[in-house]
């Protein structure tokens, strides 16, 4: 598995497995059929309310631990130093593990500056490798990249060939933050599936639109963790590292970029209601 060294030395799959909308009841026989596949990487969040479930297939895969990368997000409602270290320890139970190898802020809302706090002492204590944050635009991640002790190693984004965050990756180069793509398939939207450029790439390497776009993505250093519920779909986005794109099909491909988003906008003062309203269990 290729990886990427995050701004404190630690080296991260470049392709993990996501478990955003995997239910509890799906959860630990995905994680399995993942890891069974080959994953190391798994992400998961306080919000998805399936740690739980990601940590009983952990533990019954027999990987060892020190091979597998798990990722974990603290949510809005768990904001603030004393809150977040609360739910961190709770993640842990979870998940049950001693550490948590990226921990991210799962959303720029309520007081992030303490939950980050709380996360810069997990990551003192040990009990968490690498820190982050997720879905945080250039001017939000600025106003946290300059004023925190320890600089963001991830930025978790909506980044697909139809939003490619170019701007934003130029943004955190000089803090040395990993770009991490959420929903690297645009969940389908956009028509991505039958998009004829990347069909007419795809078919020239004998592989699918999905693979064509992770693989892109790849090059371009992002980090990428597409989901599935489909064991044959979790090995087919697994065959990315058998091939590479040529610097003409990057190009044609880097054209597809809106550099905008297909779901919603963090400035949307609807969009941050309902985010803010949303509890976890």
């Amino acid at each position: 598995m290729e990886t990427v060294k995050l701004n404190n030395g630690v080296k991260m799959p470049i392709l993990g497995y996501g478990v955003y909308q995997v239910t509890p009841k799906e959860c630990e026989r995905c994680v399995w059929d993942a890891i069974s596949v080959g994953y190391r990487s798994i992400d998961t969040a306080q919000a998805y309310q399936n740690e739980e479930e990601v940590g009983n297939a952990i533990r019954k895969s027999g990987v060892p631990r020190e091979e597998l990368f798990i990722t974990t997000k603290v949510w809005i409602s768990n904001a603030g130093q004393e809150n977040a270290k609360a739910s961190i320890e709770e993640s842990l139970r979870k998940l049950q593990t001693s550490y948590i190898d990226l921990l991210l802020i799962h959303q720029p809302f309520n007081d992030y500056y303490g939950t980050y706090r709380a996360m810069e002492e997990a990551y003192k204590a040990g009990k968490v490798r690498a820190i982050g944050v997720s879905n945080f635009y250039p001017d939000r991640f600025i106003d946290l990249a300059e004023n925190c002790e320890i600089k963001p190693a991830v930025n978790q984004m909506e980044t697909h060939v139809f939003n490619q965050q170019v701007k934003l990756q130029e943004v955190m180069k000089p803090y040395g933050t990993q770009l991490m793509a959420w929903g690297p398939f645009a969940e389908g939207r956009n028509d991505f599936f039958t998009n004829e450029t990347l069909r007419m790439i795809g078919r020239k390497y004998g592989k699918s639109v999905a693979q064509t776009a992770l693989r892109f993505l790849i090059q371009c250093g992002v980090v990428v963790i597409p989901k599935s519920t489909h064991k044959e779909r979790m090995i087919e986005n697994f065959q990315i590292f058998d091939f590479s794109l040529s610097q003409e099909d990057m190009d044609e491909i880097a054209k597809l970029d809106k550099a905008e988003s297909l779901f919603f906008s963090h400035y949307d003062p609807e969009t941050v209601k309902s985010l803010m309203t949303y509890k976890i269990d």
